[in-house]
Order: C-alpha cells, then sequence, then structure tokens
C-alpha cells in the first residue's frame, strides 16, 4: 500500500480494547489499551460504554496529534451488541439500555422462555451456550425488563457496528458479526432467524453492508468534543476471530483449518461438511466476509490451562523432561476445568485430574500444556477439513504447543503464524481491498513434530476416559 495516511484499528475484546496505528504496508506503529469495564449493575452486569467511548476519543485525538489517520476499523467479540436509539451523542452512548455482559447470570425464566424460541442449531449456527452469550438472549432480557424502552429503541447493533455508528451515526449490520453466534442469522440460508419474527425485533436489525465498506467520516459532535480532525472514514468492521480468518483467506490460502488460540482455541475451517456437524458438541457455523459459512469447534482451553498449571505457576515454559514423565506415567487432565463444554457434552465443571498426580509446578505446567494440545486437535478434528492445520495466537508463547499438535496430527501439515496480531492484520485487509491494493504478505512456520514416546496411545487413551467422564457428569 503507498501513501501517507495511516489505519487505526479499534480491537474490543472482553477484557481489554486495544487501538492500533499502522502504516499502509502493514507495520503496527503504536498501540493505546484500556481495560473494558463493566459495572454489576442495575439492572444487570454491564459495559461502561461513557468511560470507554471517551477513553477512544481523547485516544484517537492525541494519536491523530503523530499520526495521520486515513481509516478507522472497528473489531469486536461475538458475544454481545447495543441496543441503541437515535442520539449516539446522547449521555448513554445512544444506548437506550445498558450493554449486558455475557459472562452476567441470564434469568433461568429468560432461559427457558428464549430455549423455547430460539429455534434449531441451523436457525442459531451454534448451541446455546454459557450465561447470557448471544445477541438474542440479550434482547428477550431487555425487552422483557423493560418494555417500553426497548420500543423506543432504533437499532441493534454488534459490538463493531456499534462503535462504528457511533463514530458517523450510519447504522448497519455486518455478515461476520452476525454470524458469530449472536442467533439472530441463520448464515446457511441468508435471512433472520424465527425468533427475530416471533419478538417483532426485524425493525431493529438493520441492512447489510460489506465488512470493508465505508460507513462515514466522524460525526461532527465527536470532531468538536474530542478535537478530532474531519478526514477519518470509518469503515462497517467485523468480527475479530474472523478477521483474522480473513487474512489467511485475503492471502489466497485455501482448504486450511485455522485454530486461533487465548481464553478460547476457537477453530475455523471453510472446508468442514456442515450436513454430518455433531451439533452435540461446541460447533458453530460462522459467516465470513461474504456471508459464506464457515464452520467453527471451541473450547475454552484457556481456562483449563489456568486451572491446571494451578496457582503456583507464573508463566514458566513446559519443559521436554516432565512432559515425557507425564505421557509414560499416564497422568491426565480430563475436561471441563471451565464452565463450558466445549468438545465433550456434560464436562463443564466436572474437571478431573486422574492418574498419578503431578507433583512439582513442572509437571503440572506440561500437563497443562499437553492438555491443550489434545483439546486444540480435537477441535480440529471436530471440523474434519483442510490438508493443513494453521496455529496462532497466545498459546504459541509455549515452545512445545506447536510441537506437540504437531505430533498428535502426523498426517496432517502443521504451521504455526509469526504474527502474534492476527485480529489487527486482518482488519488492516478490509482496507486493502478498499483502496484495490494487494493484501499483506502470509508468513507462516513449519512445525517439526515432539517425539514423545507412547504418545500416540495416550492421545487414544486420553479422549476415551475425557468421553467417559463427560458421560458419567450428564
Amino acid at each position: 500500500m503507498t501513501g501517507k495516511g495511516k489505519i487505526a484499528v479499534l480491537d474490543v475484546g472482553k477484557t481489554n480494547v486495544d487501538l492500533w496505528v499502522a502504516d499502509r504496508t502493514g507495520n503496527l506503529l503504536e498501540n493505546r489499551s484500556t481495560p473494558n469495564r463493566v459495572s454489576d449493575g442495575p439492572p444487570w452486569r454491564h459495559h461502561d460504554l461513557k468511560t470507554l467511548g471517551d477513553w477512544l476519543g481523547e485516544t484517537l485525538a492525541d494519536i491523530c496529534q503523530h499520526h495521520p489517520i486515513e481509516f478507522l476499523i472497528p473489531v469486536g467479540h461475538g458475544a454481545g451488541g447495543v441496543l441503541v436509539g437515535e442520539d449516539s451523542a446522547d449521555e448513554n452512548m445512544g444506548a437506550m439500555l445498558p450493554m449486558i455482559d455475557y459472562e452476567d447470570h441470564c434469568p433461568e425464566d429468560i432461559n427457558s422462555e428464549y430455549l423455547g424460541k430460539c429455534g434449531t442449531f441451523e436457525d442459531r449456527g451454534s448451541q446455546v451456550m454459557m450465561a447470557s452469550t448471544h445477541a438474542a438472549r440479550q434482547l428477550l432480557r431487555m425487552q422483557r425488563a423493560d418494555p417500553k424502552t426497548f420500543a423506543k429503541a432504533n437499532h441493534y447493533l454488534n459490538i463493531a457496528q456499534y462503535w462504528g455508528w457511533w463514530l458517523t451515526g450510519v447504522a448497519v449490520s455486518e455478515y461476520s458479526a452476525m454470524g458469530a453466534q449472536s442467533h439472530l442469522w441463520n448464515v446457511l440460508r441468508h435471512h433472520w432467524s424465527p425468533i427475530v419474527d416471533i419478538q417483532g425485533w426485524r425493525g431493529l436489525l438493520p441492512d447489510f453492508q460489506p465488512a470493508w465498506s465505508k460507513l462515514g467520516t466522524v460525526r461532527h459532535t465527536l470532531m468538536r468534543r474530542y478535537g478530532l480532525p474531519a478526514n477519518i472514514t470509518v469503515l462497517t468492521g467485523a468480527h475479530d476471530s474472523s478477521s483474522n480468518f480473513y487474512r489467511y483467506v485475503a492471502a489466497g490460502l485455501e482448504d486450511f483449518t485455522l485454530v486461533s488460540t487465548g481464553t478460547w482455541v476457537v477453530a475455523m475451517s471453510r472446508e468442514t461438511n456442515l450436513a454430518t456437524f455433531d451439533h452435540d458438541r461446541g460447533t458453530t457455523i460462522n459467516a465470513d466476509m461474504n456471508g459464506l459459512p464457515v464452520g467453527g469447534a471451541l473450547v475454552m482451553a484457556g481456562r483449563e490451562f489456568s486451572a491446571i498449571a494451578g496457582p503456583s505457576w507464573h508463566g514458566d515454559k513446559a519443559e521436554l523432561g516432565p512432559l515425557i514423565r507425564i505421557v509414560k506415567q499416564g497422568t491426565m487432565a480430563l475436561p471441563g476445568f471451565s464452565n463450558n463444554d466445549g468438545q465433550f457434552p456434560g464436562s463443564a465443571g466436572h474437571g478431573q485430574i486422574v492418574g498419578p498426580m503431578p507433583e512439582t509446578t513442572a509437571e503440572r505446567t506440561a500437563l497443562a500444556v499437553l492438555q491443550a494440545a489434545l483439546l486444540t486437535v480435537t477441535c480440529a478434528d471436530t471440523l474434519g477439513g483442510g490438508r493443513r492445520l494453521i496455529l496462532d495466537g497466545t498459546f504459541l508463547k509455549e515452545p512445545l504447543y506447536a510441537p506437540l499438535v504437531a505430533a498428535l496430527r502426523p498426517d496432517i501439515k502443521t504451521e504455526l503464524s509469526e504474527e502474534k496480531n492476527g485480529v489487527v492484520i486482518g482488519a488492516l485487509c478490509l482496507a486493502t481491498r478498499v483502496l484495490g491494493e494487494q493484501p499483506f504478505e502470509l508468513r507462516l512456520q513449519p512445525v517439526e513434530p515432539a517425539a514423545i514416546p507412547g504418545l500416540e496411545a495416550y492421545a487414544s487413551d486420553w479422549r476415551r476416559a475425557a468421553e467417559a467422564n463427560a458421560s458419567v457428569a450428564l
């Protein structure tokens, strides 16, 4: 990409929010970060949009003192959105009701009503997941809690599109965000899910625009309030994991499964046979930037890792010796140690360590890394698509993780991405599309499988034991 204008990416995660600046060759120049604060209520646990909006406006204004920003692209996680009114400049940031934190407990009466209205797996694109996950369930809760205020709302917007609306005043829907377990959009049939018409929500959901389309420039109200320049163009933006997936697609990669790692391990593949998808596991039907289906499988492996490694773990890397001992003696960590079933229905909260207990922090760390690799392979096996397996994200900081995954899937080419900020680079690829320029170079590194005696037999035993542990819990 050529020219002087810089590109900003707003990455709204569940825990932290980042504002990145990149040049037009994809080099990341600056990063500012702030916690994504939540309040316990009333009326429910909710995100502090006002504090976040002020941070964004002030930080963007400061960045513009150093970098001429031409485009801003918002991306966000897929488990929330905001019910908005007409005025995005009011004291509530345009929110008619507070934005629900998806980890907030959902009342049982809402859950019961929701289960009766949310349709089939195909309608939803996923199982009904934990707590207050799913935009449709959040909408139902808001509608029941305050029907008068709800009736005055203009739009419901996914996270990235909410921030685009706040910045520009333009409301749109976007495929990857609506297709990220919102339960509002049937990805396969390309229409709204039944609950939308049952509850009369169709008028709240704006028309779709591509993730790379231009919403407009920053509103004059925000320019005056924060001292922002007049020429920042905001794009529609996208779902964060889908943005990461898009950078591989934009580079021309085909026939692959991507596994992104962090709090969640999320596997995605366009080659998955959705007709034979196992709906009882943690599987999803996502949408790519063009609205086409992408198979997904996920597990809360980051939480599993923390529970297994224990409080004495302080970032130490797993060592080969303790790992070999763990495999040899048959010590296994069976899911789930989190409140999510993942790939083993019924396992949530029933995690246990079987076999000889790990005696040292080094052994617990080795066990945690081994379980993370096993869960990764389980997700990839669930999808079943792609001749190559690509790993990226937080777990790559652990040197033994990728070699273990490669050893557990010896017939598949395993590679890792050297790019540590894939969501941001994927968002930048949306700007290259707007400008008609080439996407950024994709740098992948082949992974050499770890040599662990008895690993194949151990993995088979672990899978059987994990299935049995989950079935007992059901």
